[in-house]
């Protein structure tokens, strides 16, 4: 693909998804494609459709119209699956991509396993929202529009911490910005900022926090009753792994939340400084991602666990 354009090819009906647990390039991609296709094709039903996400996100255009619940539908003209690897990764979005008559994969995930009719993959890219940026007329790009993809690279290269993070990334975010992007607004808004409450589960994550390796890997895990008195909901974990992994002598690091605890099952996130790849960790246990930072579904005790992640990561070492 060189252009959105080519694959819409007087597309009537439109569907995007993205991955379950939406993050920051998840939601930004999806809202970002959605404006574009909204200014270019305005006759066109566009709808978008995704897991609940973080109200930091809801002053991004067209957050109120995301589709939360997915209702049986006609089957789209064109559904676009973006930032997720495999088809399992869209959930109950998947029906809307069996049924749609063109399938569109956009993503930059070095495990992605090219399941559509349309595969765009950029494994060097930072993120989608950078894939995506590449795809549009820079000259049909709003503000709006804009605001969306700036918020998907900020939060999937850690505000350009991340080794994603290269020459062609900082050019892009330029070009963002001169679109009118308040880069300070949104670093700190859907970053930076934490509740209360936020914060103590860092603290949690924190105290439970144990090395192995001499040092090398670090795991740190909340409970499921620790969100439930927290009153916290899984995507208001963000940062935590990466906050582990600013250890000092770190060159790994996993944290785990417990998503349900009658059968000990825990959400894995995965982060690597250098000389790990975690990607490789995660697809064996059915996840995937980067290799710097991935995630997969495991069970058992939490140290049990990381027992194991940890063997994994020494062989690498």
């Amino acid at each position: 693909m060189k252009r959105i354009e080519e694959v819409l090819d007087g597309a009537a009906r439109i569907c995007i998804a993205g991955h379950i647990h939406p993050d920051g390039d998840c939601v930004g991609a999806c809202l970002g494609l959605y404006n574009y296709i909204r200014e270019i094709c305005p006759d066109a039903l566009v709808q978008v459709y995704l897991e609940p996400f973080s109200e930091h996100f809801a002053f991004l255009k067209g957050a109120e119209t995301v589709n939360h619940e997915y209702p049986k539908t006609e089957p789209y003209d064109v559904c676009f699956a973006l930032d997720c690897g495999d088809k399992e990764r869209l959930g109950a979005a998947g029906s809307y991509w069996d049924a749609a008559s063109k399938k569109v994969c956009i993503d930059h995930h070095v495990t992605n396993t090219n399941f559509g009719d349309v595969n765009h993959i950029c494994p060097k890219a930072s993120s989608t929202s950078e894939v995506l940026y590449e795809l549009m007329d820079d000259s049909r790009i709003t503000r709006e529009i804009a605001e969306c993809l700036y918020v998907g690279i900020v939060h999937d290269t850690g505000v350009f911490k991340h080794s994603n993070t290269e020459e062609r990334t900082m050019a892009v975010a330029g070009r963002l910005m001169a679109k009118g992007v308040s880069s300070s607004y949104i670093i700190d808004e859907t970053f930076y900022k934490k509740t209360f409450a936020q914060n103590k589960a860092l603290g949690r994550a924190l105290g439970s926090a144990k090395l192995w390796l001499n040092g090398k890997f670090i795991a740190g895990a909340i409970t499921a009753r620790d969100m439930q008195e927290l009153g916290l909901l899984s995507r208001e974990l963000d940062g935590i792994v990466d906050q582990l992994r600013v250890t000092s002598g770190v060159q790994a690091a996993a944290f785990l939340y417990e998503s349900e605890a009658a059968e000990q099952k825990w959400k894995v996130s995965l982060r690597a400084n250098e000389g790990v790849d975690v990607s490789k960790i995660a697809v064996l246990f059915g996840g995937g991602g980067h290799v710097k930072a991935a995630g997969c579904t495991m069970s058992g005790e939490w140290t049990e666990i990381a027992d194991q992640l940890a063997k994994l990561v020494k062989e690498q070492l």
